[in-house]
């Protein structure tokens, strides 16, 4: 049960115009580029199992999104990236089954006015059902003009990322991003949060640290799965020198059915950029949506001048909902624990 609803305003419509060609739709990233007029979603395409059973397998696509005079956000064609064919037919290999790309984050470069975006590159490797995942890159003038390059961060064979949070460049030039990865045996899986140092946001990162395994760590929300959601800027809330405030996507476990996942929840973390260190996590979630089932999941925040902004989250991987939040009522509840 969530008891922190005061500090932020869960609301009641849905984001996404109703669009009869899927039931399922997560993972919104919008463009600043384009006043977050337009961005970037997943659509589910098929599924089978359910999503809070374990063994479940989706197969996605990336759509094109754009704002309409209602405000609202209409599902237009699916994003088409030159050179995706080549890139992915050149990871793949016999027993490897591509399920579609997942996961956008949209990542603009300012000083050479192009649009980067992220995306997993997911495969099941049908042989022993294994899942190999690539974080992707493409990049162009507008979303109508991207071409994929070869992935940023590659499947190791024992972790792979996805699920990107862009850090600030510190000091040194470094941007020391977060990826969720893994840490996964016979009989355990975890999602951790990872590093990955990006001295080049087009190529070659490379896997760093863990930097939270929910394993080490006793908080309740996030006792099986971790995933950095978005980092927020120093003009919005200022953390001090070389830190920044985030989302935290988390799940803890399940006691009552084994192979059932506990609930999805959203909570905030502070991050030294330039350390890469995880310096503190809220003891408690911050968001649990009212109507969700099992899943409530932050890809995308907004901020203003004002010390206003809107969170967008996926809920049970159905549907995407916003959330109004200030600087202040974050200050507010982190206040309680530090």
């Amino acid at each position: 049960m969530n008891n922190n609803k005061n500090f932020y305003l869960e609301n009641k419509d849905r984001v996404i115009v109703e669009d009869k060609r899927f039931d399922h739709l997560m993972a919104l990233s919008l463009n600043s580029k384009s006043d977050y007029n337009e961005g970037v979603i997943r659509a589910i395409l098929s599924r089978d199992g359910r999503v809070d059973k374990k063994g479940y397998i989706d197969r996605s696509e990336l759509y094109k999104i754009e704002k309409n005079e209602a405000g609202l956000y209409e599902i237009k064609e699916s994003l088409n990236i030159k050179n995706s064919k080549e890139i992915i037919d050149s990871l793949s290999y016999e027993n490897l089954d591509f399920l579609g790309l997942e996961d956008p984050d949209i990542w603009i470069d300012e000083e050479n006015n192009l649009i980067h975006l992220y995306f997993t590159i997911p495969f099941l490797d049908k042989e022993n059902d294994n899942f190999m995942v690539y974080l992707g890159h493409a990049k162009g003038k507008n979303l109508d003009n991207l071409r994929m390059t070869a992935p940023v961060l590659a499947d190791t064979g024992k972790y792979g990322a996805k699920e990107l949070a862009i850090a600030p460049l510190n000091k040194e030039g470094i941007r020391y991003n977060l990826v969720e990865s893994s840490d996964h045996g016979k009989d355990f899986w975890y999602s951790t949060i990872r590093v990955a140092i990006a001295e080049d946001m087009c190529k070659d990162w490379k896997f760093g640290e863990i930097l939270f395994h929910p394993k080490e760590n006793n908080i309740a929300w996030a006792g099986e799965h971790a995933s950095p959601g978005p980092l927020l800027g120093s003009d919005f809330i200022d953390m001090g020198e070389g830190r920044c405030l985030g989302f935290m996507n988390g799940r803890g476990g399940n006691q009552e059915e084994k192979d059932k996942y506990g609930k999805f929840s959203i909570g905030l973390f502070i991050y030294n950029y330039e350390k890469a260190l995880i310096e503190w996590v809220s003891p408690e979630e911050f968001i649990s949506d009212s109507q969700a089932k099992t899943i409530t999941f932050a890809s995308q925040f907004v901020a203003d001048k004002n010390g206003k902004g809107i969170l967008y989250a996926h809920i049970d991987d159905s549907f995407i909902r916003s959330y109004d939040i200030t600087a202040d009522n974050l200050r507010r509840f982190i206040e309680q624990y530090v």
